[in-house]
């Protein structure tokens, strides 16, 4: 067993001690890499499959081997005194077996993010959708206004780079930020770090937040949890963890689509809403020509209104959750507005990837990580509103042969706003042998089509590429949708020469 380490005492290390990653690649993982070797951290890493991140660190001047670690590897570096493991390490890992042998403590991913959030003044973005985009946003936020946070988020964020520490700028998911606040009502307190807080596994019941949002609350990770009700369960527990409004603590919740009532029952913290309804303390709202408007409930709040940089509906929510979380930690509400509106997005969130010719115009190819029922009708429905193509095409790649099984009818009925949906082989990610053969693409295909949807089952990535070089017209708008590498297969066909267009 790794040695035994009290939490106080790994948190007071962890900012100098040499530390080594397992499955460094990881979005979440090389955002804690970053942060913590910017931080005065000696880091080193392993990863399976390698690309372009892990391409970067190495870049950044961070060791990083590749492959499953075999009788013949080096093993772990000499002088470790940390292992931190990604979610998706099995317990039996050679490095982890090498490391309790050698008596070193391992941390998962989201203890060691959890100590890293007690020498800060943490605010943790939780809820179901949304979350990578509203930590991107707030993080972007705070640097505008001049709050110098740090960030840690699942995703590549333009917005976070940071001239001052190339290693972060390597990855692009993760910022350190100032030690202290710098100005604001909370200036001098330890500086803000804001984290992106995911509820698979409980992770999120790690982080050791000051503030936190739920930002919405529905059925997913059912390979891991029993029933929706066991989901509510885990964030109720995740809101208790904050401290007591006397102490500062508070929690953000949506007024709809949270099950408001049950997550925040017995939290100690104070408690706000937010939302469209009209009872919510935040009342959100758009005006005619497409600007967000945020009213307080309270006069002495600030009332804001911006133009939101990203389409669609979910997206006024998710910015009036930044402003809101942004205005407690000290920003002025008068630069809020523009910070929100100068926002660039972020990889993999409605991203346009560019455009391809073909003879008679070009077709626009934007790539999402959308992989639920609710976030890929969302994200379809902006699309159409936001980009008016002549056609919709989507290319999505179930994620996880659990989660197509459970939500086979959610799935059925969220792709009306598209045209076409072409759905290649699901991704198989953590699911069993048993649940690979429970369910096929064909089988959501068939559920489509009952729907009123026309969909193509096309197995491989190679049959999708040759159905949109045949056919993709001028006009249209070809998305590729999924949590796995479908963003490779769009730039594929970006990259593709131009060809004639012979479909009117």
């Amino acid at each position: 067993m790794p040695a035994p380490c009290s939490r106080e005492s790994r948190s007071a290390s962890l900012p100098s001690a040499r530390i080594h990653l397992v499955g460094i690649g990881g979005s979440g993982m090389s955002g804690l890499a970053a942060m913590l070797a910017s931080g005065g951290a000696r880091v080193s890493g392993e990863d399976a499959s390698g690309g372009m991140v892990v391409t970067r660190l190495r870049e950044a001047g961070v060791d990083v081997a590749v492959g499953e670690p075999d009788a013949r590897s080096p093993g772990l570096p000499r002088g470790v005194e940390f292992v931190i493991a990604s979610a998706a390490i099995p317990a039996g890992h050679r490095t982890l077996r090498e490391a309790a042998a050698r008596m070193i403590p391992v941390l998962t991913y989201a203890e060691a993010l959890g100590l890293v959030q007690r020498e800060r003044t943490g605010i943790s973005i939780a809820g179901t959708h949304g979350k990578s985009t509203t930590t991107c946003l707030l993080g972007h936020l705070l640097i505008e206004v001049g709050l110098d946070p740090g960030v840690i988020v699942g995703a590549r964020c333009a917005s976070l780079c940071d001239p001052r520490d190339p290693i972060a700028a390597a990855v692009g998911g993760s910022r350190v930020g100032a030690r202290t606040i710098p100005s604001g009502a909370l200036a001098g307190r330890p500086g803000l770090l804001v984290a992106e807080a995911c509820e698979y596994r409980r992770s999120f019941l790690e982080h050791r937040p000051r503030f936190a949002l739920v930002n919405n609350l529905e059925a997913d990770h059912l390979d891991v949890y029993r029933d929706l009700a066991e989901i509510i369960e885990a964030f109720r527990d995740f809101a208790r963890l904050l401290p007591s409004a006397a102490e500062g603590g508070k929690l953000l919740i949506a007024h709809e689509g949270a099950h408001r009532e049950e997550v925040a029952a017995g939290v100690v913290a104070a408690v706000e809403t937010f939302g469209w309804h009209p009872l919510a303390d935040w009342v959100v709202g758009i005006e005619p020509g497409g600007r967000t408007t945020l009213t307080p409930k309270s006069p002495d709040r600030p009332r804001l209104s911006w133009r939101t940089p990203l389409p669609g509906r979910h997206s006024s929510l998710n910015s009036a959750a930044a402003a809101i979380l942004a205005w407690w930690s000290g920003a002025d509400p008068r630069l809020i507005p523009a910070a929100i509106e100068s926002f660039g997005g972020l990889d993999r969130r409605m991203q346009v990837l560019g455009r391809r010719r073909v003879s008679g115009g070009e077709v626009m190819v934007v790539d999402d990580y959308g992989h639920h029922p609710t976030e890929c009708a969302a994200t379809l429905a902006a699309l159409r509103e936001f980009h008016r193509p002549r056609r919709l095409v989507c290319v999505f790649q179930p994620h996880q042969h659990s989660r197509t099984r459970q939500l086979l009818d959610d799935f059925a009925r969220s792709f009306s706003a598209a045209d076409l949906v072409l759905v290649p082989e699901i991704h198989f990610a953590r699911d069993s042998e048993a649940d690979r053969r429970s369910v096929s693409s064909a089988d959501l295909v068939a559920r489509l089509r009952a729907a009123g949807t026309d969909a193509m089952h096309l197995p491989r990535a190679e049959d999708v590429l040759r159905h949109l070089e045949a056919n993709a017209r001028p006009g249209d708008l070809v998305v590729t949708m999924g949590a796995g590498p479908m963003d490779a297969l769009a730039l594929t066909y970006l990259a593709a020469p131009a060809r004639r267009t012979d479909v009117a």
